[in-house]
């Protein structure tokens, strides 16, 4: 970038940087919060980096090391490529501070190449961790020459890029169609949803060609498909040959395209770049409207549907809140139409397990989708600036709190009860189990409402720029995601353990007590933190 889109990096990066707020700020509470980010995203990304070097002692131990740098290449990227198409959005279309940044003397093609650097910057740290882990682990059973340690750290911060620039090139084109259509929002979010599902779902077609060999016999090990995938990815192949063979080609090609695609990128957005985010940010007003009576509701209702307002005006919010939702509902039709044996048996690759062993898990299952975000976490941080007029207005906030808790409700218990209802009929699980599968289902969403909630009051955030920074890096987005996603796969285990010893309805009766104190004792808690807030 030039000089000008330098100093605009470094003006947005000093103006969100919590280090910086740290150094400066004497508010104690504040730096408490700070700390603790820190404190968990360092755990983080030191879980992070221990599954990667624990997949380079696999590598080592079957004397396949040699495809680490691949197999770091592709994670990386995959990761980057993931990341980036879901907060395009938020980055680089539709982003808060608009207006703000498009009054500067900067073209807009600078502006956009700018927002795309702070979105690297922003997920670097993520990268880094599974690129160093991964050199560490190849440089203790490989025992490479030095030079390839400094190649291999100055690549791991080339690597992310050109996933990011086609991910962003992506949600550009998103952008565009979407900006073309009076309800933009929502068909920028119907796109954006459709993409996501599409590069999931990728995944099954290709092992489904190569596991009836209609490309070429199944693949036998992990170097093989490592090898496989370099020659259709190049830049994996490019960073291997780099770092391994200190191949002069690999580093020019790697550096070569990654220059000229960032380029030609930002040259195609930055001319429909105005264009893109004045439609986005815009709202028709429809020519049949009329003026009638207000629908009348109470207080709570009234703040669960300004909820569902805010979550529909943001595509970010929307498919951070509703995929889940949507990949349950999706999973749950496929089990009626295919039959829960045949996915099992996909899933497991054969392995002795049938329906009849999982009906314990079936609730947990669905939660798994469900119950892995839940919109209780990130609204709290969400109101912002707003907050103070929310304290200024003659209302509790156990009111207020109380009503965003009840629109998370009314998102997940739908969704878990249809697909509580497909999961028992494919399975065959009797009538009075199918029943306290449904009450577990809502235990476990009231759970997840209720223990999302006091995340967010505990981790709130208002001084956010960017609302990506909440709903997708909040502190409250990963205390409540991680332990919630490891406690639910060790009870989708331990229930179909419990499953073979116990009968299924008393299995299932235990553990709605226990999730009834669970969300009672979480349910006082958020009551206390709302006098307190």
């Amino acid at each position: 970038m030039k000089s000008n889109g330098i100093i605009l990096l470094r003006t947005l990066l000093l103006s969100t940087s919590q280090r910086n707020i740290l150094r400066h700020t004497d508010d104690r509470k504040k730096r408490r919060r700070i700390i603790s980010n820190f404190i968990g995203a360092i755990i983080l990304y030191a879980m992070l980096m221990a599954y990667c070097i624990s997949m380079c002692i696999g590598y080592g131990y079957y004397g396949i090391i040699d495809s680490a740098p691949v197999m770091c290449a592709i994670l990386v990227s995959a990761l980057s490529f993931i990341f980036t198409i879901i907060r395009t959005n938020g980055y680089l279309f539709n982003f808060k501070e608009y207006d703000m940044l498009m009054s500067l003397p900067f073209k807009s093609s600078t502006v956009a190449a700018c927002k795309f650097m702070y979105m690297y910057v922003k997920t670097l740290p993520w990268y880094l961790s599974i690129s160093f882990a991964m050199m560490a682990g190849y440089g203790f059973y490989a025992k490479p020459v030095v030079l390839v340690y400094p190649v291999w750290i100055l690549f791991s911060f080339v690597l992310p890029i050109i996933p990011m620039l086609v991910a962003s090139f992506i949600g550009f084109l998103i952008a565009r169609i979407s900006a073309g259509f009076r309800k933009n929002n929502i068909v920028q979010t119907v796109l954006t949803i459709g993409f996501v599902l599409f590069a999931f779902s990728i995944r099954f077609f290709i092992e489904d060609m190569f596991r009836n060999d209609k490309v070429e016999k199944t693949l036998q090990s992990i170097s093989q498909a490592t090898d496989k995938a370099a020659a259709v990815y190049l830049p994996a192949a490019w960073f291997s040959a780099a770092v391994t063979k200190l191949s002069p080609l690999g580093f020019i090609l790697l550096l070569t395209v990654s220059v000229a695609l960032f380029c030609a990128v930002f040259f195609i957005v930055g001319k429909s770049y105005r264009n893109i985010n004045s439609a986005l940010k815009s709202h028709a007003a429809a020519r049949n409207y009329r003026m009638s009576a207000q629908k009348k509701r109470g207080v709570v209702n009234a703040v669960a549907f300004k909820e569902f307002k805010r979550m529909t005006g943001s595509t970010t919010y929307m498919v951070n809140a509703a995929l889940g939702e949507i990949l349950i509902t999706i999973l749950s039709v496929a089990t009626l139409v295919i039959g829960l044996d045949k996915i099992v048996a996909v899933v497991t690759q054969n392995a002795p397990i049938d329906s009849a062993m999982l009906r314990p898990a079936i609730p947990f299952i669905i939660y798994f989708f469900i119950g892995m975000v839940a919109t209780t976490v990130c609204s709290p941080s969400l109101e912002g600036k707003n907050y103070w007029i929310i304290k200024s207005l003659p209302l509790e906030m156990k009111t207020v709190y109380q009503g965003k808790m009840l629109f998370n409700m009314y998102l997940s218990v739908p969704f878990t009860f249809f697909a509580t209802v497909c999961f028992c009929i494919s399975a065959r699980v009797s009538l009075l189990n199918t029943v306290l599968y449904l009450v577990l289902g809502f235990m476990l969403c009231a759970f997840s409402t209720v223990w999302g909630c006091v995340c967010g009051i505990r981790h709130m955030r208002l001084d956010w720029e960017n609302e990506v920074e909440v709903i997708k890096q909040g502190s409250g987005v990963a205390v409540y995601m991680l332990p919630n996603m490891f406690a639910v796969m060790g009870l989708c285990v331990l229930s179909v353990f419990l499953g073979t010893k116990f009968d299924h309805s008393l299995l299932a009766l235990v553990m709605i007590a226990a999730l009834f104190v669970m969300t009672a004792l979480s349910y006082r808690r958020v009551m206390i933190l709302a006098k307190r807030s």
